[in-house]
């Protein structure tokens, strides 16, 4: 552990099955059930877990954005939309690279971006 370095992150999960089917076919997370209403990930570059709750996390209500890195944007959006995943912002261009965002099965708001 690094003293003072983010080194955890929760995400709220209205279906548990399903956004861990998800992360593990689009991105080959892992992960850790601890009972039914709490997963733990690890293989995603930053640990983190997954929580029961009816919520989701998005940015227009305030949410931090989480960006994950790929090396290819148009393989990464396919394999999301091939596995329950919805594109809310198409490919974009931005300083450093190209993005775009998306949601999981539960609704919680994600972004893919590269440099490519």
């Amino acid at each position: 552990m690094q003293h003072n370095k983010i080194n955890y992150i929760e995400f709220p999960a209205k279906n548990m099955f399903k956004t861990k089917m998800f992360f593990a076919k689009c991105f080959a997370w892992k992960f850790q059930d601890y009972g039914t209403d709490y997963c733990a990930f690890f293989e995603s570059g930053l640990d983190g877990g997954f929580y029961k709750s009816d919520q989701k996390a998005s940015t227009a209500k305030g949410s931090c954005l989480v960006v994950i890195y790929s090396d290819s944007l148009q393989q990464t959006q396919q394999a999301i939309e091939q596995h329950g995943g919805k594109i809310t912002k198409s490919i974009f261009d931005f300083p450093g690279g190209r993005r775009f965002h998306f949601t999981e099965p539960s609704g919680s708001e994600f972004a893919v971006w590269s440099d490519q």
